[in-house]
This record gives structure tokens, sequence and C-alpha cells, in this order.
């Protein structure tokens, strides 16, 4: 209950799937917790079940005014942000020859934009407090290259190197910067997933999502709290001395 006791966190994404679950954890540690979404009515959900321990902030990663009226918002009530949890993000498949400009932008816009754009906005209330933790979201699809998939893996590949560029920058200011590289974790993101394999490889909905559950070493698809548990940990001073640094959370799946 103290792990993160006093400290403001701000969860991108944070209303539904892996983000609730991050958001759960944060309160449960102790943490006030600023559950950011374009979803506003499932964010004000999310926040009520916290209690007093959450806030509802409207957030569209792609708008900066949007991200700088967010920030502003929970530094109002609460003062500087100490943690983010960068977990806004869209997935998208497309073979090459059905990969469009707009695609393209709105999958860099909100996976890699708004990652940048949001730690640009709550660096400078960090450095004032004399630190800060900051947690990226990447993907295993990040770390290797999936077909049809080539928008986002290159985009989960650019929060490596993000997270890996800007924990160098953001040092000297105390300010680390880690990164999360979930597998295939059971959200209703991955429902969205399965159909789009079913499309493009021909089987019947379920069956894409049955199969890479089966084929994860632990013998399972991930649980959100699987992946909170570790994000509370690297926004925690138990993680003190860990920066650049892209955690694998998949069951097996990637080894490095």
């Amino acid at each position: 209950m103290t792990r993160l006791a006093g400290k403001v966190a701000l969860v991108t994404g944070g209303a539904r799937g892996i983000g609730r679950a991050v958001c759960e954890a944060y309160a449960a540690a102790g943490a006030q917790v600023a559950v950011a979404d374009l979803l506003e009515e499932d964010a004000r959900t999310t926040a009520g079940a916290l209690g007093g321990q959450g806030m509802a902030v409207a957030m569209d990663v792609t708008d900066l005014a949007s991200i700088a009226a967010g920030v502003a918002a929970v530094e109002a009530v609460w003062g500087s942000i100490d943690i983010l949890v960068n977990n806004a993000g869209i997935f998208n498949m497309a073979s090459i020859d059905k990969v469009t400009v707009e695609d393209y932008r709105r999958q860099y816009d909100v996976n890699v934009g708004g990652t940048i754009f949001a730690i640009q906005a709550v660096v400078p209330g960090m450095k004032k407090r004399g630190g800060g933790a900051i947690i990226n979201f990447a993907s295993q699809a990040g770390r290797r290259g999936e077909p049809n998939i080539v928008l986002y893996c290159s985009t989960k590949a650019a929060v490596i190197s993000v997270t890996q560029s800007l924990a160098l920058e953001l040092a000297g200011d105390n300010i680390r910067v880690n990164a999360i590289a979930p597998g295939v974790i059971d959200t209703p993101m991955w429902d969205v997933v399965d159909a789009q394999f079913a499309e493009y490889e021909n089987k019947p909905k379920g069956q894409k999502k049955r199969e890479v559950g089966e084929a994860v070493p632990l013998g399972r698809m991930g649980d959100p709290k699987d992946v909170a548990d570790p994000c509370v940990f690297l926004a925690s001073g138990e993680a003190r001395y860990i920066t650049a640094q892209t955690l694998n959370v998949d069951g097996g799946n990637w080894m490095s």
C-alpha cells in the first residue's frame, strides 16, 4: 500500500484494458492516479472505482493542446506529476499494398508522437520536483517483424528507441525512462486484433487468439494484471537504478 505513497501518476489510455489495470495497481500502491483517455465516460468509470485516489482527464495524445490541458488539470489538483505511463496506443493490420498515408500518420501520431509529446509536457514539472519515472508501452511486436503489421511493429520499435534516447537525455535530472514490451495480453484490443487476423489469415474469429495463447511458453495469454505489477515496480523506488530498459512481459515469447 505504500510503494507509491505520495506520488501522482498520469496514465494515458487508462480507461480500459492494460491501462485500467495499471491505474488500479497504482492506486493500490498508494498513488493518486489521473486516468487520461479519449473515452471520457470510461475514464470517469475507472477513476470513480479508485475513489478519492482517481480523477478522469479527457486527453487526445495526438493533440498537443489536449495534452497540455490534461497535464495542467492534474497539476492544478495534485501538483506536479511524478509518474507518467504512456499506454495509449492503436493497432491496425495492412499488407504493404494496402498501407495508406492516413493509417501511417494515425499510428505514428498516437503510438510514437503521443509518447514523445506527453513526455515533453510532464518533464518541466518533474525537473522542478527533482525527478520522476516514465514508463512507455512498447510491444513484443517492436522486438521483431511480423507480416502485415509493418506500421504497428515499426511504431513499437520506435518507442523502444525513444525510451533509450530520452533516458540518456533526462538521466541528469533524475528522471528515469523505461518501457514495457507486453506479449499477447487478453484485453478488448486483442478482440480487434483477432478479427483482423481472421480476415488476413482466413481463420474463424477466435482461432488466432486461441493459437497465440497456446504458443506462449507459459501456456496462456497474459492478464492485464501481469503487466500492471511490473509497471508498479518500474515506477517505484525499488527500480531507482534502472533506466533506458525495455522489460519483456510476455510469458517467454521473446528472449533478450
